[in-house]
């Protein structure tokens, strides 16, 4: 049981620091106004800070074999897409429909791995759906589907977020920092490509001052969240088993939806606590089940 104590708390505080990731970098959009280029840089500070790290346990990557180290990178990708859909969207809805994983998950082991799935892992996808629906409803007021820019991105990095997890979790074996390295460079060079694509143009800032702070926020968005939160997590997802995890994580939803209602004002209405904190999370509960019983 302490054994698990401290990867477990680990996994609840990397939760909570995502959960508040939207403050500095929409901090950053307010003083720069450099858009997804934030990711990238963010992303790219992180890369250089575990360059070290990834070259002293390249043996270790070269054992995971290319769909472990390509798997990585997909992760990367799928964070970088949520770390955009927070800058265009509404950091509750974002942060909900990433969290849609239970269902992409369920079809990932059914038609990709070939895997029986329970009824519990059927339930998981109409709770999700149910969960979807009434979160996108309660957002835009009209029928459920994704509207916006951040809504989108949203929505594709929970599935590709499904994809990479599943394929870390059948090919990872690298160590942390190293694993985490070649996720941020994956991540580095997916947004890269995303911010030529969504805010190809000049950066404009206010003046020197602004631009310190810019590149300030930036720097701890890159070492704190993406270098080290990341690294620990993936510490921690090591010793632990994948549903602890996945309902440890959750603190990422209480934080990020309460702490946007708080400081940021975003709505957060009744039709958006129920698709979230009841059937979007009991989705990801009842996802656990089957592995539990196993």
């Amino acid at each position: 049981m302490r054994k698990r104590l401290g990867p477990g708390a680990l996994v609840v505080l990397a939760g909570a620091m995502w959960g508040l990731y939207w403050a500095p970098l929409r901090r950053v959009q307010e003083v720069v106004q450099a858009g997804s280029w934030i990711t990238f840089g963010a992303v790219v500070i992180a890369t250089l800070i575990l360059l070290p790290w990834g070259w002293v346990g390249r043996d270790r990557l070269k054992r995971t074999g290319i769909r472990g180290i390509l798997s990585l990178a997909l992760g990367g990708t799928s964070f970088v897409l949520y770390s955009d859909g927070l800058l265009y969207g509404q950091v509750a809805v974002v942060i909900l429909l990433f969290y849609l994983t239970p269902i992409w998950s369920t079809l990932i082991q059914r038609f990709w791995l070939r895997r029986p799935v329970s009824r519990w892992r059927y339930a998981a996808i109409v709770f999700g759906l149910l969960g979807i629906g009434l979160v996108l409803h309660g957002s835009h007021g009209s029928i459920p589907l994704p509207r916006t820019l951040g809504d989108a991105l949203g929505l594709a990095s929970g599935i590709l977020w499904a994809v990479a997890s599943t394929g870390i979790y059948e090919h990872g074996n690298g160590g942390a920092p190293e694993s985490n390295f070649c996720f941020c460079a994956g991540g580095a060079a997916a947004a890269l490509v995303l911010a030529l694509v969504l805010d190809w143009g000049p950066v404009h800032w206010t003046g020197a001052d602004t631009l310190a702070e810019g590149l300030f926020w930036m720097i701890l968005l890159g070492g704190i969240w993406w270098a080290a939160s990341l690294t620990g997590f993936m510490w921690a997802a090591q010793k632990l088993e994948p549903p602890r995890i996945g309902i440890l994580l959750m603190s990422e939803v209480i934080v990020g939806s309460v702490s946007a209602a708080l400081f940021a004002q975003e709505p957060f209405g009744g039709l958006m606590g129920l698709g979230g904190a009841i059937l979007v999370v009991a989705a990801s509960f009842l996802e656990t089940v089957p592995r539990a019983r196993a």
